[in-house]
């Protein structure tokens, strides 16, 4: 998401940053360049007239004219107006009512709705631990009731029987009568939609509302449609009353310009956006974090969370036991590049880390990608259980049968071996409290025991030291949850790579100063 919006702000705002001084004539250019790069992303004209008008007022103020760099602080500027457009705060899902809290779900048909409604429903049981009814009223869309049933069967989650010749008002007091006596905490409608806007959709809407008096109605809007999204937008507050907006398909969308106008021009904030098809594929918006990846600051705090939720905690346990005996064998590496899998994949795990949105380009021509993390992956698989506890015996006729099996070659089965015997010699300088800079990194990481700390991480200039505390709180407390002996998930391959090249990536290292 935002990825061209992003490379386009980066390199405008390096330009003001390398720069001693700045005067009015700079800023303005600068903010020609913003509002063209705005423009291209498919940020409505409004929108982007209001946000540039705001930095440049501000960037041409007293602060910066006596700010020691005052390129900086232009950067600082935009950041707080890309936050101040995104809504400032997050704002998830509200249940704090009467339960069961209703939530209605509204949208255009194609929008995934009714998927966003499953995912939902299962973020709040496995997250807050809610118990949630799921009830279709899309009487008109061919198996919509099935398709909501099917994915409630599969994901462990309750649905209101289908009764043939109900209309939808009469499913959603039906729903709603069900939730009461059934003990819900929260019923989730989901009401059926039109390829376009039309008066006949509004009514059904608008009635079905009237009769259950939702809690919270959340628009379903795909975000690769654009400026399509905001009209939606505006057509449903207008007639329906949106409380919140679910984006969806955002992993898809390079520009990002839906995201940018719908919370400035609705005033509703976007409480969650859909970032793949995985049922858990689903994230809580947040507003600085946001702007930060937009400008290539990276997304700490995020990354954090994402890399608590997905260890599996015996087997950090096991790693981390290993790791002090100073052992690291293949099958080790095997687990920690299906982790960083979980984590999103190599994609993913970048865009959260400082920086990285610069050298995409280097990294694609280099064959960084996640097929490569696949390729090591069916690698490993290829090989016998007594090849992967000791890599020694791969010898050339071995490694002939390994690359026949996994479909690769001898040169990546070296680059892999290379890569292990470098991971390997880190595992034993932390298993024996060595020192040194690998060390000391996987140390910071969490991977020698302990709370990693984030503040040496030394993150690019434009970091704020906010995100790396926040980040370095939420890591804490989730230590403390775990009850972990550190937080061995930290270490995954890409992330012991931060200082010295990252393992397993042909010698390529994003960070290093050319």
């Amino acid at each position: 998401m935002f990825e061209g919006l992003s490379g386009r702000l980066s390199g405008i705002l390096d330009k003001l940053t390398r720069r001693g001084a700045l005067s009015e004539a700079d800023v303005a250019e600068a903010m020609r360049e913003v509002r063209r790069a705005l423009l291209e992303a498919d940020v409505a004209l409004d929108v982007v007239r209001d946000f540039t008008e705001k930095v440049r007022a501000r960037a041409v103020g007293v602060d910066v004219i006596r700010s020691v760099t005052p390129g900086q602080m232009v950067v600082k500027i935009v950041n707080d107006e890309l936050v101040a457009m995104l809504g400032s705060d997050a704002q998830p899902i509200d249940l704090q009512a009467v339960p069961p809290v209703g939530i209605l779900m509204v949208g255009l048909q194609g929008s995934g709705k009714t998927t966003t409604t499953a995912k939902i429903a299962k973020r709040l049981k496995e997250r807050e631990k809610k118990k949630v009814l799921l009830a279709s009223l899309d009487t008109r869309r061919p198996a919509a009731m099935e398709q909501l049933a099917v994915l409630a069967r599969d994901n462990g989650l309750d649905v209101l029987p289908i009764v043939a010749g109900e209309n939808a008002i009469q499913i959603a007091k039906r729903a709603e009568a069900a939730a009461r006596l059934g003990g819900f905490d929260a019923v989730i409608y989901d009401t059926a939609g039109r390829v376009t806007l039309d008066d006949e959709l509004m009514d059904e809407v608008v009635q079905v509302k009237a009769a259950i008096g939702p809690h919270e109605v959340l628009l379903v809007a795909d975000s690769l449609t654009g400026q399509d999204a905001v009209v939606t937008a505006r057509a449903f507050d207008s007639r329906v009353g949106l409380t919140g907006i679910v984006l969806t398909r955002v992993d898809g969308d390079g520009r990002g310009g839906a995201a940018l106008s719908m919370r400035a021009v609705t005033g509703k904030p976007i409480k969650l956006i859909g970032v793949g098809e995985k049922m858990d594929a689903l994230e809580d918006f947040h507003p600085a974090r946001i702007a930060n990846r937009i400008l290539g600051m990276g997304d700490i705090v995020s990354l954090v969370e994402k890399a608590a939720q997905n260890i599996d905690q015996e087997k950090a346990l096991a790693m981390a036991e290993r790791m002090r005996k100073g052992k690291f064998d293949l099958s080790d590496l095997r687990d920690q590049l299906r982790q960083m899998e979980k984590l999103g994949g190599l994609g993913g795990l970048m865009g959260m880390l400082p920086g990285v949105g610069k050298v995409k380009d280097q990294m694609a021509n280099a064959g960084v990608n996640d097929k490569m993390i696949a390729r090591q992956v069916a690698i490993i698989n290829s090989m016998t259980p007594d090849e992967r506890r000791n890599p020694d015996l791969l010898k050339n006729s071995r490694k002939k049968r390994i690359a026949a099996g996994s479909g690769t070659s001898a040169e990546e089965i070296n680059k892999l071996l290379k890569m292990h015997r470098g991971m390997a010699d880190m595992m034993k300088q932390v298993g024996k409290g060595g020192r040194g800079p690998m060390a000391g990194l996987a140390n910071m990481f969490g991977l020698g025991g302990g709370v990693p700390d984030l503040s040496k991480m030394q993150p690019p200039a434009g970091v704020s030291p906010d995100a790396i505390a926040e980040a370095q709180k939420k890591l804490e407390q989730m230590q403390g949850a775990a009850k972990l002996p550190g937080l061995p998930g930290m270490g995954k391959p890409g992330l012991p790579g931060l200082g010295s090249g990252l393992p397993g990536l042909g010698g390529f290292n994003p960070f290093r100063k050319k």
